[in-house]
């Protein structure tokens, strides 16, 4: 969570500050760095306020990579026993708000790779296409978006390719490999 009560109710001992701070420091180390976090809304006692205090720290933080989880009340736990639960669908409405703000910060991020040359490992190819597949050094597999690569030759899995990005989409890169000297052009 982004909100600093919500995190002391967790048990988190980490604040907004803190989390600012850390992101902060690793981005001015490391300027190519990929952040990505995982959060959960609608944690009992979740107020509007506290939401909207996450939903302004998602937008200010704008992570590469963001997973969004409704809290689920698991028998057992503290949070479980806590009163003010969220109903399901305020949980999952808030999901989708969240993902909503972090699906235009990503399309936004790819935007910014158009043009740029960026070494994809191929993982496949689209059936009946020449189309192949792949991901940067910042995607995870099977979680992140992809890398569709368009090429002249056949392309293999655990192949590593260099792709001049010429569209973005949500979450996905479009390019095409550069071949030879290429990109001395």
């Amino acid at each position: 969570h982004g909100n600093d009560t919500v995190l002391k109710r967790m048990g988190r001992m980490s604040s907004q500050a803190l989390i600012r701070e850390k992101v902060a420091k690793l981005r001015a180390a490391m300027p190519d760095i990929a952040i990505r976090t995982t959060l959960i809304v609608g944690f009992p006692g979740e107020s509007e306020e506290e939401f909207a205090d996450l939903m302004q720290f998602v937008q200010d933080m704008r992570f590469d990579r963001l997973g969004v989880f409704s809290y689920s009340q698991e028998e057992g736990t503290p949070a479980a026993q806590m009163p003010n639960q969220i109903d399901d669908e305020i949980r999952e409405e808030r999901r989708k708000i969240i993902m909503d703000i972090q699906r235009s910060i990503a399309a936004s991020l790819c935007e910014q790779e158009v043009g740029k040359e960026l070494e994809v490992l191929i993982e496949g190819k689209l059936p009946e296409e020449a189309v192949f597949c792949g991901r940067t050094r910042r995607d995870a597999p099977e979680i992140d978006g992809l890398v569709f690569v368009s090429s002249e030759e056949e392309l293999y899995s655990g192949d590593f390719v260099t792709v001049k990005i010429r569209e973005a989409g949500d979450y996905d890169l479009m390019g095409d490999v550069v071949y030879g000297n290429e990109s001395a052009e």
